[in-house]
């Protein structure tokens, strides 16, 4: 979006009505603008330079009222160039922090957390991808007995992340038959990465079918049934949804409903996501910037986060374009500094 210049009056006023309507929600006039100006103006002059703001599409009046409000160009303008923002209140930090803390150890708990914490301090939409799990590896297989003719399957990851799965089994195990068997995988499949595990099963009992044991052969064929019986953990984490309904700056119910389905979906909103994976730092789309007609009445604020230097997934937050943009967005880059620094074993460096 190709930006106009403004002289430093013009700034000066975009910015209080920018301000005032964040603050406020009502079209802002000459006369409030007259009140938040460091210049001595006339009500003539503001409502001259007020004009010409509308003229090059910066602001607009929503109906008859002399009141104006900010259009999207005019909100781009504002973030772009006359955004100051405020420090961070450490109590929400401290909270923040300690929440991640607590989660620790779970990555899936750690992106529910952090979804939550988003949405609980902003009032808005919180939403977390899940880490790509690409380079995750295997470092332990383990099988326990149950009763009724059933396994307990346990795979550790090198991340520290448990997976737990009961299986039903066609003959009892005993506890020592199930010690080798995980020993044997163990041994087998340690270090490999998580999403060629199943490859390597395949490829090891087409290699030497004839060759393996009865006992190797039902390992395999264990950590099969294992591997296949996971579910995949959601991509998406969304949370605060509920928070968007009765915003007085959404008028369109039916965009809103359609919103709400993509929430259930995630697709739609994952494939947005997809949108800011090459850019770094803080991205900010308002209202239609987005190309997803049922954002249209609002702003979508992302940053990445980062797991070993490597960005592994994305964070943020949906909400009316009428946000505190000069709140949410700090929030939502210590966000994703805390949450990747909770991913990150003691002592790893992490990148701006």
């Amino acid at each position: 979006m190709s930006l106009p210049t403004l002289n430093e009056r013009a700034q000066h006023l975009l910015k209080a009505l920018v301000e005032r309507y964040i603050s406020e929600g009502v079209p802002v006039g000459s006369r409030t603008l007259s009140q938040a100006t460091p210049f001595s103006l006339s009500a003539a002059t503001i409502r001259g330079v007020m004009a010409d703001l509308e003229d090059l599409g910066l602001i607009h009046s929503p109906h008859t009222s002399a009141g104006r409000v900010p259009t999207i160009q005019g909100y781009r303008l504002f973030i772009n160039q006359l955004l100051t923002m405020r420090n961070l209140d450490t109590r929400q930090v401290d909270l923040l922090s300690g929440e991640l803390l607590q989660a620790r150890g779970s990555r899936q708990q750690l992106v529910e957390t952090a979804s939550q914490m988003l949405s609980q301090l902003t009032r808005f939409t919180g939403l977390v991808t899940l880490p790509r799990r690409e380079h995750t590896r295997l470092t332990r297989i383990e099988f326990i007995p149950l009763s009724g003719q059933r396994v307990l399957a346990i795979l550790v990851m090198d991340d520290g992340e448990v997976q737990n799965r009961v299986l039903p089994v066609t003959r009892g195990y005993s506890a020592s038959e199930l010690r080798q068997f995980g020993a044997l995988l163990s041994k087998l499949l340690a270090g490999q990465e998580a999403r060629r595990v199943r490859e390597t099963l395949l490829a090891e009992m087409d290699k030497a079918r004839s060759d393996l044991n009865e006992l190797m052969r039902e390992a395999i064929l264990l950590t099969e049934q294992a591997l296949g019986d996971t579910p995949p953990a959601p991509d998406l984490v969304i949370s605060g949804q509920s928070n968007l309904v009765g915003l007085g700056d959404i008028t369109n119910l039916a965009r809103m409903k359609r919103l709400f389905e993509a929430f259930e979906t995630k697709r739609d909103i994952l494939h947005l996501l997809d949108q800011v994976e090459r850019a770094e730092g803080v991205q900010i789309f308002i209202g239609g910037e987005s190309g997803y007609d049922p954002l249209h009445e609002y702003s979508l604020v992302t940053a990445p986060y980062r797991e070993q230097g490597r960005v592994v997934g994305y964070l943020g937050i949906i909400g009316p374009t009428r946000m505190p943009y000069d709140q949410v967005i700090p929030l939502v880059d210590i966000t994703a500094r805390l949450l990747g620094e909770a991913l990150n074993p003691a002592g790893t460096p992490q990148e701006s």
